[in-house]
């Protein structure tokens, strides 16, 4: 009869042969396949009664290979896998036979024991194993290879898995996954299930990758009230959160708490009430009718509060003759500046605070060497940074004095949770000199300008014409629209290098006009690869990345070459993209999956989060050079610096092969591959095809159709975001907050 509504179309893809609950235990042989965020696992286990081991389907908190699994539930036939057992309850112990152990901790479970070291254990100690590790750690350096200080790392491991075992069992117990299970821990500590059962909505506040509706999850599970004031505090911070995603400070408080309430379906008056009580806690400000983070509304204060006080101070040096150092400057570097350049060279020299605009090979790197050359023969201190370590060794490539990160040099302090450099401790220097400024926001200008002297010269270099930050604000588009700060936009070309076709398409895209097309390949850096097909795109991308691109321009795939795409997901996204690339360029190796993706020695990967504590930051590139299997520990080479992680911290981490094009922002790259097609309709716009443009130094290859390419040049609407540094800069207040604004040329 089951076999007969097998083939039934409505079937399900197995049939239940055993109709009664039955209860199986065995030894877990091997993990066939594990989702840690859903605890859906399949697994290999053999018990005493069969010769083979058989595959035991269902959830579970947490498994290990060697650990004796007790499962409940029903045998099925699956038509591809065959018998089956399903389970509806899996409890898992630690395993209690000398095999067992072995086995166990040969798993990878415990930083410190390898399938050696987990051998010479259980022939030291036997069954006594696990009991040993717990209870008399000291013993352990008894086994050969194990001294202070790897039994040091083998107990507080076994400590920390015991622990995150019993988050897991928690977590899933109340209907989340556990991936973020060891995040958890080393966050809350053995307080862990106190501190989220008191109050779960601070996993989304503590908890980087915890979102508010996985810790809304929690908190239904564990009975809080879906109308309870604690909820529509941690609603409001939730909306205002995703608002800062899309670039914006503050909201009002209508449409605050309209959003809010179309998420939670809670009253208004507990919104209200919600929102008072936030203000009170200072997680909130409010001013008038706009509601922000309390974090990003003292950002805005301090800049605008800042740079009044910059303007306003004289400087520490005697005034500098700008057109003679201008002339000095032109006699030294052998060039003679364009009229513009010269202006912007004045006012840079003349004024406490300057910006220098302008888009690629307008000269602004020129007009930085050269203002580095004036203040250095002039005696003078200067500091140089930018917001990414590939923008500040290019800056330090171009002048010849060393440039930081902004991060490195307010030189941050993990164990206090802030900057070593601010008010109280400002950095050293005359002239402070800020490249690439259009991709700071509001935090990290706000923790820059605290920690600069009021008597300091400040110079904001950078292109109002690409994608604003990633992070909340429009600092450069803000100071410049305020009309306080002096500013100079360069606009003449000057870098056509063998026939600079990318500097001629980036200005073309700027303005609104369709692609030039090199007439010869011979000389051309730039090429237009005309498809629609998406298949078709991945294909070409391929053989331009591995064969084409390598033997014209002699150029390394794995460094020299970036696949820049305009979003994450589908089949264009980057999370294809690099799986596409790194099976093509890096397809075997010492390797270890988690969070769904394979990181292999070799692997081009990228920080997406800013890890004080490793001192690497969103959007910092390095390669794996080093997993250690035993330790749960894989190394990063950043530049010469290499970093540990953790195997749990590696949602840290994703492939660089190919990434967005909001990640490229202040890179450079000796080759660019663009995919656009129009399945990225909603994200074509200008600056995001001018700035993917301007990332390529040697070459561009853009491959798409022609109507996404003229779908992204025409569309020149830029959705305002809401900020008031502009105005709190004596500017005109802002308009509409809905309002977008349109190129009149369109």
């Amino acid at each position: 009869m089951l076999m007969t509504q097998s083939r039934n179309k409505d079937a399900t893809p197995e049939e239940r042969i055993s109709p009664e609950p039955e209860e199986i235990t065995g030894v877990v042989e091997n993990i066939v396949y594990r989702s840690e965020d859903t605890g859906y696992t399949v697994c290999a286990v053999r018990v005493s009664s069969r010769e083979e081991p058989l595959t035991v389907v269902g959830n579970c908190a947490a498994i290990w290979v060697g650990e004796t699994l007790k499962a409940t539930g029903h045998w099925v036939r699956h038509k591809q896998h065959g018998l089956q057992f399903q389970a509806e309850s899996i409890v898992c112990i630690a395993p209690t036979s000398a095999k067992g152990i072995e086995r166990y901790l040969a798993s990878g479970l415990i930083r410190g024991i390898g399938k050696v070291m987990a051998r010479r254990l259980v022939a030291a100690f036997g069954e006594k194993t696990l009991e040993i590790i717990e209870k008399e750690s000291a013993r352990l350096e008894e086994v050969e290879g194990i001294g202070p200080a790897r039994r040091k790392m083998i107990k507080e491991s076994w400590i920390e898995q015991k622990a995150i075992r019993d988050i897991m069992i928690f977590l899933q117990t109340h209907g989340v996954g556990t991936a973020q299970a060891a995040r958890i821990y080393r966050q809350y500590g053995n307080q862990a299930i106190a501190i989220i059962s008191e109050n779960p909505y601070r996993l989304c506040e503590d908890i980087w990758g915890i979102g508010f509706k996985t810790a809304d999850a929690v908190a239904q599970s564990l009975g809080v009230p879906r109308d309870s004031v604690m909820r529509a505090q941690a609603g409001l911070i939730y909306v205002l959160q995703a608002m800062t995603e899309d670039g914006h400070c503050f909201s009002s408080v209508p449409e605050l708490l309209l959003q809010a309430q179309a998420l939670l379906e809670i009253p208004v008056e507990i919104l209200t009430v919600a929102l008072e009580r936030e203000v009170e806690r200072g997680r909130l400000a409010r001013e008038a009718d706009r509601v922000y983070l309390a974090a990003l509304y003292h950002a805005e204060v301090r800049i605008a509060r800042k740079l009044r006080t910059l303007l306003e101070t004289p400087a520490p040096f005697k005034p500098i003759q700008a057109e003679k150092a201008v002339a000095w400057a032109e006699q030294c570097m052998k060039i003679v500046f364009a009229e513009r350049q010269a202006e912007a060279l004045r006012m840079a020299l003349s004024e406490k605070v300057a910006i220098i605009t302008g888009g690629p090979g307008v000269g602004k790197t020129t007009i930085i060497r050269a203002l580095v050359d004036v203040f250095t023969q002039r005696g003078l201190t200067l500091q140089l940074a930018a917001p990414t370590g590939r923008a500040a060794k290019r800056m330090e490539e171009a002048t010849g004095h060393e440039a930081k990160t902004i991060h490195r040099l307010l030189k941050y302090q993990p164990h206090l949770g802030r900057f070593e450099h601010g008010p109280d401790n400002p950095l050293e220097g005359h002239v402070f000199i800020l490249d690439e400024v259009s991709m700071i926001d509001v935090a990290l200008m706000s923790a820059f300008l605290s920690a600069v002297p009021d008597e300091g010269c400040l110079i904001l270099v950078g292109d109002i014409d690409q994608l604003p930050s990633v992070g909340p604000g429009n600092v450069l588009r803000d100071l410049i629209n305020s009309g306080v700060i002096p500013f100079v936009k360069l606009e003449t070309i000057f870098r056509q290098e063998k026939g600079g076709w990318i500097v001629r398409n980036a200005h073309h895209i700027n303005h609104g006009e369709p692609l030039e097309i090199p007439p010869s390949a011979e000389t051309a850096d730039f090429f237009f690869l005309e498809t629609r097909d998406p298949e078709e795109m991945i294909h070409r991308m391929l053989e331009l990345v591995t064969e084409r691109i390598p033997r014209r321009f002699g150029l390394d795939p794995l460094n020299d070459v970036q696949v820049l795409t305009p979003m994450r997901r589908n089949m264009l996204g980057a999370d294809n993209l690099n799986v596409v690339l790194q099976e093509a360029l890096n397809p075997v190796g010492v390797e270890i999956q988690r969070f769904g993706r394979k990181y292999r020695v070799g692997d081009r990967v990228m920080q997406i989060v800013n890890n004080y504590d490793k001192e690497v930051f969103n959007g910092d590139i390095g390669r794996i050079v080093g997993i250690k299997q035993d330790e749960q520990i894989l190394m990063v080479d950043y530049d010469g610096r290499n970093v540990a992680y953790e195997f749990s911290e590696l949602d840290e981490l994703v492939h660089a092969y190919a990434c967005s094009i909001h990640k490229s922002q202040g890179s450079e790259y000796p080759a660019v591959v663009i995919l656009l097609a129009t399945q990225h309709y909603k994200l074509l716009q200008r600056n995001l095809l001018y700035t993917a443009i301007t990332r390529g130094r040697r070459l561009v290859c853009l491959i798409g159709s022609s109507k996404a390419v003229w779908i992204a040049i025409r569309n020149n609407k830029i959705r305002m975001r809401r900020t008031t540094l502009c105005e709190r800069l004596g500017g005109k207040p802002l308009p509409d907050e809905t309002c977008q604004l349109v190129d009149e040329r369109e």
